[in-house]
């Protein structure tokens, strides 16, 4: 006997209905014909790899979400793939890359073994693009607007952009002369703003006052973009890595003020998304009314040098599935059916066959159905012709 139950999913992992898919799938031909407009290739990544391969350079984190199985051809690990950045960076180090800079784009599933901590989902639809072969700051800023670009087609409204640098907190602890053990903690108290357990571990690094006053500030120095003038006063004691990354966010805001002067701009100096593997510019994209980014992104000029090239390298992903639930647009799924008889005629089937070819949705009855598919025109036969009528 069948149980219940037996038709549940695992948590985390969602089924689209036919509605959904339809949304869905009218929105990622849009996506990709976007990127492609300017100029970034569609790449289709493999979902297992080895799990050594599939983890490099990566860190702990996405370890953590990846989910793990047995090749029984090699009797090796194999990694079910749970961000494809990583596996783009490898396709474009090896595979791809020339003196010019390569612009690549990517869609498909991917499965995380935790999923994330607001939509609970283990099972995103990753869209993504990513920009190879250059360090300029312009390139960040090229991925920002693609990304902005991509989130308006989606029909996304009131966009807040987040923005922050990796550079900042690394540079201050290289300074500080602070362990990679001490590095790691004091990261993640500064992402659970955890005020008292900040000034806890300062006093045991025996930092001096300046080194206190500085990692201190970083919880506050958020706000819009006269919060970085404050930090190059704030955090000068971490010398010209740090002031350096600072300039680079008032170029990145200059610029894209230029462009979206309307679009707000916030900045989180201690907000370090991905944190183990980008190393400059990262950002984010909010909406009202959702607890977590829409899609985030950064630079991580390390990630394709260790699958064998050194290549600075920039992007961003999203979930579409999340994408396509919260846009505004009205997108139409629900087209015209053609209902066709269940006669066996070489020339009905060969009228079907047309009005396929030319976009109509034909669908034939079955003999001695129970009730007629739901149409809105029929074929019939008229003089002798098979021909498309309304009801």
């Amino acid at each position: 006997m069948l149980n219940k139950n037996s038709w549940m999913l695992p948590e985390g992992i969602e089924a689209l209905l036919p509605s959904d898919a339809a949304r869905l799938e009218t929105m990622r031909g849009e996506l990709l014909g976007l990127f492609q407009s300017w100029g970034y290739q569609y790449v289709i990544p493999p979902m297992v790899e080895f799990l050594d391969t599939l983890l490099t350079g990566t860190g702990s984190e996405l370890e953590l979400q990846t989910f793990n199985l047995t090749d029984q051809i090699s009797g090796k690990a194999l990694g079910v793939r749970a961000d494809m950045t990583p596996q783009v960076a490898r396709m474009a180090s090896h595979h791809i890359y020339k003196d010019a800079p390569v612009r690549l784009c990517y869609l498909g599933s991917v499965l995380q073994a935790r999923g994330a901590k607001i939509e609970k989902s283990r099972s995103p639809i990753q869209v993504g693009a990513e920009l190879y072969g250059s360090q300029h700051i312009k390139s960040d800023v090229e991925v920002i607007r693609l990304m902005l670009e991509m989130l308006a087609i989606a029909g996304l409204q009131n966009v807040h952009l987040d923005l922050g640098h990796v550079a900042i907190f690394r540079g201050l602890t290289n300074a500080a002369g602070l362990t990679e053990e001490q590095e790691a903690e004091l990261f993640d108290v500064l992402q659970r703003k955890a005020t008292d357990e900040v000034e806890a571990l300062l006093v045991s690094y025996s930092l001096g006052g300046a080194w206190h006053k500085a990692f201190y500030q970083l919880l506050s120095l958020n706000g819009d973009v006269s919060v970085l003038e404050a930090a190059k006063t704030d955090l000068a004691v971490g010398g010209s890595d740090v002031l350096n990354a600072i300039d680079e966010l008032q170029e990145v805001a200059s610029l894209l003020q230029k462009i979206y002067p309307a679009l707000p701009l916030y900045f989180d100096l201690a907000e370090l998304r991905c944190y183990q593997y980008q190393t400059g510019v990262v950002f984010a994209a909010f909406v009202p009314g959702f607890g977590s980014e829409v899609a985030r992104g950064g630079r991580y000029d390390s990630l394709a040098g260790q699958h064998g090239n050194s290549l600075p390298a920039t992007g961003f992903s999203a979930d579409i599935k999340v994408l396509s639930r919260l846009s505004s647009l009205d997108v139409d799924i629900v087209n015209e059916v053609v209902l066709a008889p269940a006669i066996d005629d070489a020339d009905l089937h060969d009228f079907i066959r047309t009005q396929r070819a030319s976009g109509k949705i034909v669908v034939q009855e079955l003999p001695n159905d129970l009730q007629k598919p739901e149409h809105t025109l029929s074929i019939v036969k008229v003089n002798g012709q098979w021909q498309v009528v309304g009801e």
